[in-house]
């Protein structure tokens, strides 16, 4: 069942994969670095803000999203990429030659780290878009959050450097820790006074 479930993992990344387009290349690389996407962070964080003006409660939202990425980050890379040591598609000595890579800043091979399994960048964009969604609390118009992590986790298809598995699994990572957090956000601000 495992080894089926991982054939079809391969050529669901395989297909995905296929799709590049070499005008592309470039801007999936570049959508797939944190520092890009430094507006779309400090836009939430002053939409947050807003939303808890008073000193005490946005320090606690701040630390809220640090121990939110912290977890998600320390959880996939320490713990489930050492333990499970799954490798990407790129150091797959199956599929690794089929696999569509692009080149870095320096003009060499992007094939990313040894292990894959799970992807920290849709664990951390998915935790920032699910704790972002929760304690926003504005519905329907943070939808698109989701939709952000989701096109940053497509990045990681496409150059090459995860299964889908890899990235459902950062992805509900993130969604558990984002949920976590935003609890953890809502039981300190029920004990700071509001005009704290």
């Amino acid at each position: 069942m495992l080894e089926t479930l991982e054939r079809w993992d391969q050529q669901l990344f395989l297909f995905l994969n296929g799709l590049n387009a070499e005008a592309l290349d470039g801007v999936m690389f570049v959508l797939t670095k944190g520092w890009f996407w430094i507006p779309v962070f400090a836009f939430l964080l002053f939409k947050l803000w807003k939303k808890y003006p008073s000193p005490r409660r946005y320090g606690a939202v701040i630390l809220s999203v640090a121990l939110t990425v912290t977890a998600c980050d320390m959880i996939s890379t320490r713990a489930l990429k050492q333990q499970v040591k799954r490798y990407r598609p790129t150091h797959h000595l199956e599929i690794g030659q089929q696999v569509h890579t692009v080149t870095d800043f320096n003009g060499n091979e992007y094939r990313g780290g040894k292990f894959g399994f799970v992807s920290s960048h849709a664990a951390n964009f998915f935790g920032i878009a699910t704790l972002s969604f929760l304690l926003l609390g504005d519905g329907k118009r943070w939808y698109w959050l989701f939709g952000w992590a989701a096109l940053v986790a497509y990045t990681r298809i496409y150059l090459g450097v995860h299964y889908p598995s890899d990235l459902i699994a950062g992805g509900l990572l993130g969604v558990i820790c984002g949920i976590l957090f935003a609890r953890f956000a809502r039981v300190l601000h029920r004990l700071i006074p509001t005009y704290a």
